[in-house]
């Protein structure tokens, strides 16, 4: 059986979604990426968050770990 997510949410967000579902701005966003806290893709000239980064980023934040 396969997992899936509600349709309003996607599974692949451009940096400006990505910092509005983090409440954080585009180079602290950077900042989290370069320094490995949260994945990202590259497709072609696309960089792009996994809302599975999202959500494993909040729970580290949540958890004390980050």
């Amino acid at each position: 059986m396969t997992e899936e997510l509600p349709a309003a949410v996607a599974r692949l967000h451009r940096i400006d979604a990505a910092c509005g579902r983090l409440g954080i701005g585009r180079s602290k966003l950077y900042e989290l990426m370069d320094a490995g806290e949260i994945r990202s893709v590259k497709i072609g000239r696309n960089r792009l968050v996994p809302e599975s980064a999202i959500t494993e980023f909040i729970q580290r934040l949540e958890s004390g770990a980050a």
